[in-house]
């Protein structure tokens, strides 16, 4: 199965037209919007999944009990069994729009679970966290290890981002795909978001823009991943959003050419 990310410049396209068997959309964006375009999307057949940004599941202030009960609801609304956030920090005293990175140490696994688990308890269900892009970090632990660790206390899934796996690598060296992928308990993971991504010349760095095809290898594990545990992969583009038949050519690449082994 191929996903997209519905993007609010869709909204006048012809929908049955996108080749995608599944949506996600971020819950902060329709808590206060007319919902009919996401009923639309699940009377067509597809699902709908919610990929938030505000959890603030590394943050230090305790979850809102307003928006957990809100995103319940819309949880509920939309009947979806797909709910997920970044493993990452988002703001505490107010939102900053951003994700800011959690260090790999055993005493964040801890911290960090807890605070997933309280998640969950107030949602009524298992959550998946994603791995996500980051610019510095400290810790002692591998990342891989550090998001196994904290999946396992937690008790959640994970949303496994291989365009993030891959930007790290090129900053920072460490953990290639193939060696954090070897690390990674696919038994947890619900599914797989690939995307594109540029090199900013100004910091030196490959940025996680999501406005670019996806690279041909990452697109190449993404299909391999699908087929040999049979997960769904998600095309994330969030800027500089292309044509349709744009679109469907990048979904047409992430789909394996045989049936889950």
């Amino acid at each position: 199965m191929t996903g997209l990310g519905y993007r609010r410049e869709m909204a006048d396209w012809d929908m049955s037209a996108v080749d995608a068997d599944f949506f996600e959309v971020a819950p902060e964006n329709w808590l206060r919007r007319d919902r009919a375009p996401l009923h639309a999307l699940r009377a067509s057949g597809r699902a709908v999944h919610l990929h938030g940004v505000t959890l603030n599941l590394g943050g230090q202030s305790a979850p809102d009990p307003a928006y957990l009960a809100a995103l319940r609801s819309l949880l509920d609304e939309l009947e979806t069994e797909h709910c997920s956030d970044h493993l990452a920090a988002s703001g505490d005293a107010h939102q900053l729009h951003d994700l800011f990175p959690v260090p790999f140490t055993q005493a964040e696994v801890q911290r960090v679970a807890d605070r997933i688990s309280r998640v969950q308890d107030a949602l009524g269900r298992r959550i998946a966290v994603e791995n996500t892009t980051w610019y510095t970090n400290t810790g002692d632990l591998p990342e891989p290890a550090f998001l196994m660790a904290v999946a396992e206390r937690a008790d959640c899934q994970i949303l496994l981002d291989l365009n993030n796996i891959d930007v790290n690598h090129k900053n920072h060296g460490r953990c290639p795909l193939p060696d954090f992928l070897a690390a990674i308990d696919f038994r947890r993971v619900a599914y797989l978001h690939v995307a594109g991504h540029e090199y900013d010349e100004r910091f030196g760095l490959h940025v996680d823009t999501h406005s670019q095809p996806v690279p041909p290898p990452t697109a190449a594990e993404a299909r391999h991943l699908a087929q040999q545990h049979g997960l769904p992969v998600l095309l994330e583009w969030d800027h500089d959003l292309p044509d349709l038949a744009t679109l469907n050519r990048e979904l047409a690449c992430l789909r394996p050419t045989s049936s889950p082994t």
